[in-house]
C-alpha cells in the first residue's frame, strides 16, 4: 500500500507500488532540497545536476542540455508490439517570487521561489524514472521510456522549444505530464479531453506624445489618458470582434506612465497577457489587438507601439492518451482517483509537445484533505508531500501501459 492508503490493482501494479515505496523518503528529501535551491528559467544548473548525478547512479546516462535541463531514456529504443519510446515530462524553473512558505525547506533564494509546484513534477519524474530503472534491471520493463526534465517552462519561449531542438522528441510516440493542482485532495487526478490550458500570450503597448503641464491638456498628446482608454477599451473591443466562445481574454498586469502629479509624460506603457481558449482564435487574436490599440488611440493625438509576443497555444490532450493516465490512476490511486477538471486559462509550453506527439496532462492533487486550499504562483504555495508518491506511481504506471498499447486510431494524426 503507498502512503496514500490506495491499494495497487494488478500484480505488476503492486511490484511497482512497491519499488516507488522504498523510494518515497528520498525523492521527498530531494524536493525540499531542490524547494529549497530554486533556479530561474534556464539557469536550471544545479537542479539539473542533482537529477543527473542521481540517475547515473541508477546506472542510466541521462543527456544534458547545453545551457540547463536533460533526457534519459530507459528501457529498449522501440517496446513491445513495436511501440515508440514514451516520455514523461517535468519542467526544472521556479519563479521570481519570495516564498513565504515558513518552512524548514523554504527557499534560500532571494525573491526566487517554486511557487508552482515544478520541484513536485521534478521529482515525481525522477521517482517514476528510478523504478522504471528498476523494473528494466528486473527484465520486468518491456516499454522505452524517455524522461524529459526541461527547463524555462515559466517564460517564452519556453524551454520545450530548446528540447525539441536539441532531438529530445526523436523516436517519441506518446507523452505525458502532471501539474499540481492546490484545489485537488493529494491522490486524485484531475483529467479532460481536448483543450486543458489555454493559449497565453503577451502584450506590450507603448504610447508617446508631446507630454506638457496638466494645466494645458490640450496642447499635449495626452499619453496617461490614452492609456486609460487602451486598458478599458481594447478588452471590449475584443469582446465584439471575436467570438465569446473562444474565451478570449485581455488582462492587463503593469502600466508605467509619469513621475510628478502636475505633469503629463511624453511616453507611458502597459502590458498584460492575451489569452484564448480556443486555437483558431489565437491565430486571429493578433491582429485584432493590434488593430483595435490603433483605433483607440488615433483621436487622441498619440503614437502607438504594439508588442504582441506569440506565446503558447493550448494544450489538447488527446483522447487516447487521457485514457491511458486514468487507467494508470485507477490502477496505482483507486478506482475513485480521478476527476473531470475544468479548461484553465493559464498557458502550458507542454503544448509544444503535443504539436508533434500524442499526449496528455492531468492536475496532480497537492492539497491535504482538509486543509487549506493554496494558490499556484504564490509565495505560501505549501504542498500536501504525498503528491510526490502520487505522481510517481501514476507516470511510471502510465508509461509501463503506453509503452505496450498502440496508438489510439484517434491519435494516429499525430504520429
Amino acid at each position: 500500500m503507498s502512503s496514500l492508503g490506495a491499494v495497487p490493482t494488478g500484480d505488476e501494479a503492486v511490484e511497482l507500488a512497491q519499488v516507488v515505496a522504498a523510494l518515497r523518503a528520498e525523492l521527498v528529501e530531494i524536493r525540499r532540497d531542490l524547494h529549497a535551491h530554486p533556479e530561474l528559467a534556464r539557469t536550471e544548473e544545479r537542479t539539473t545536476r542533482v537529477v543527473a548525478d542521481r540517475l547515473r547512479a541508477a546506472g542510466l546516462e541521462p543527456h544534458v542540455l547545453p545551457t540547463s535541463g536533460l533526457w534519459c531514456d530507459i528501457g529498449p529504443a522501440v517496446g513491445a508490439n513495436g511501440v515508440r519510446r514514451v516520455a514523461l515530462r517535468a519542467d526544472l524553473d521556479a519563479l521570481p517570487v519570495p516564498d513565504s512558505c515558513r518552512l524548514p525547506w523554504a527557499s534560500r533564494s532571494r525573491g526566487v521561489a517554486h511557487a508552482c509546484g515544478h520541484d513536485v513534477h521534478t521529482t515525481a519524474v525522477l521517482g517514476a524514472g528510478l523504478a522504471l530503472a528498476e523494473l528494466h534491471r528486473r527484465g520486468r520493463l518491456d516499454a522505452g521510456v524517455r524522461l524529459v526534465l526541461q527547463p524555462a517552462e515559466e517564460v517564452q519561449p519556453g524551454g520545450s522549444i530548446d528540447v525539441i531542438a536539441a532531438g529530445g522528441m526523436d523516436g517519441i510516440g506518446q507523452i505525458f505530464a502532471v501539474h499540481c493542482d492546490p484545489k485537488l485532495d493529494v491522490g486524485l487526478l484531475g483529467t479532460r479531453i481536448g483543450p486543458i490550458t489555454s493559449a497565453s500570450d503577451e502584450v506590450h503597448v507603448t504610447l508617446t506624445g508631446d507630454g506638457g503641464h496638466t494645466s494645458r491638456p490640450h496642447l499635449t498628446g495626452d499619453v496617461v489618458f490614452a492609456l486609460g482608454q487602451v486598458i478599458t477599451q481594447v478588452p471590449a473591443v475584443l469582446g465584439r470582434r471575436l467570438d465569446p466562445r473562444s474565451g478570449v481574454n485581455l488582462t492587463w498586469g503593469a502600466v508605467h506612465a509619469g513621475k510628478a502629479h502636475n505633469a503629463i509624460p511624453s511616453t507611458g506603457a502597459v502590458m498584460g497577457t492575451l489569452r484564448c481558449l480556443d486555437e483558431r482564435a489565437w491565430e486571429h487574436a493578433s491582429q485584432v489587438f493590434e488593430q483595435a490599440v490603433l483605433d483607440v488611440v488615433r483621436p487622441l493625438g498619440v503614437e502607438a507601439e504594439v508588442k504582441h509576443a506569440r506565446g503558447v497555444p493550448p494544450v489538447q490532450n488527446t483522447a487516447g492518451a487521457t485514457g491511458l493516465l486514468e487507467r494508470a490512476a485507477h490502477d496505482v490511486l483507486g478506482p475513485e482517483s480521478v476527476r473531470l477538471t475544468e479548461q484553465s486559462l493559464g498557458g502550458e509550453d507542454f503544448a509544444w509537445y503535443l504539436q508533434r506527439v500524442p499526449g496528455a496532462m492531468a492536475r496532480l492533487g497537492t492539497r491535504t484533505p482538509g486543509g487549506r486550499t493554496f494558490d499556484i504562483h504564490q509565495g505560501d504555495l505549501q504542498v500536501d508531500e504525498r503528491a510526490v508518491e502520487a505522481g510517481a506511481l501514476l507516470l511510471a504506471r502510465v508509461a509501463q501501459i503506453a509503452g505496450r498499447a498502440p496508438l489510439d486510431p484517434a491519435d494516429l494524426r499525430h504520429a
